[in-house]
């Protein structure tokens, strides 16, 4: 079984291609204002990061919003707890990273930053790449003891009970991704 567990098909990114540089990780968390081993720190974004590679093997979703969303979705949190308007920081900070930090074309960079706005909404209806973007985050709610609701989540990629039981393990489990490591150079206690 590899990080994308057993039924994430061949590799769903191009080696070659590295969308979050250690760079860009390392200015998104010198900005972050909590604890970035906390409940909405690096792990989470890393699972969420695996959560959307795979959903994206499955749907086709678009790989780099939703890798740039995984990053970007609660970077703007100033509290661990309910943070009304997080998603829009995250979303502005992506914009003032953009074209310095990270590439995106309009079209892309548009669903990015409305996936960051909107993912605490509760809402299921939008572009397949923004529901994508919000099943990812969603598939880890494990981390704070809730199950994922299928009537929550987006994508029937999503909804399948052998994904929700894949990644509500992880998350309840607080698996450490190897990509931290691997990827971002990040060595976790």
């Amino acid at each position: 079984m590899n990080d994308l567990g057993p039924s994430a098909g061949p590799c769903v990114r191009n080696r070659r291609e590295v969308l979050i540089t250690k760079e860009l990780l390392g200015t998104i968390v010198s900005h972050y204002a909590q604890n970035e081993n906390g409940r909405h720190g690096i792990v989470h974004w890393a699972r969420v990061l695996e959560n959307g590679r795979r959903l994206c093997s499955i749907n086709g979703a678009r790989r780099q919003v939703v890798e740039l969303f995984a990053v970007f979705h609660d970077s703007g949190r100033v509290t661990e707890k309910r943070d009304p308007g997080h998603g829009q920081r995250g979303a502005d900070f992506a914009l003032a990273l953009r074209g310095k930090a990270f590439d995106l074309d309009d079209e892309d960079f548009k669903l990015l930053y409305d996936a960051c706005v909107r993912h605490t909404d509760g809402e299921t209806m939008a572009d397949l790449t923004v529901q994508t973007c919000w099943d990812s985050d969603r598939l880890d709610l494990g981390r704070v003891n809730i199950t994922p609701d299928p009537a929550m989540l987006c994508t029937e990629a999503a909804k399948e009970k052998s994904m929700i039981e894949w990644a509500e393990a992880r998350s309840r489990e607080n698996h450490v991704p190897t990509l931290i490591r691997d990827e971002w150079g990040i060595v976790i206690p």
